[in-house]
């Protein structure tokens, strides 16, 4: 298994699209600034088949230093949640 990075994206995606690499990477990085933006103001973004990024509100909860064994505070935080579509569920599932 390849871990695929954002320069890796950024090639397929000019491939894909006849773009250039300059090109596609712009348009990696508005894509992602998007959804970055939508999340931050408490939106979903939704690609129908592809899947829905969204934010849930963790709630604070004790934990343990794992060097110490001391407690310690977790302070309640917004997370932001990937849900993967049918179709990219049918495609993984081969």
């Amino acid at each position: 298994m390849k871990t695929l990075n954002k320069t890796d994206m950024i090639e397929h995606i000019a491939e894909m699209a006849d773009l250039t690499k300059a090109s596609a990477k712009r348009a990696l990085e508005a894509l992602l600034e998007g959804i970055t933006e939508a999340l931050t103001d408490g939106n979903q973004v939704t690609f129908v088949g592809f899947g829905t990024f969204k934010t849930a509100d963790r709630k604070a909860r004790e934990g343990r230093n794992p060097l110490t064994g001391a407690k310690i505070r977790i302070p309640a935080k917004k997370v932001p949640l990937f849900k993967a579509g049918k179709q990219l569920k049918d495609e993984v599932a081969g």
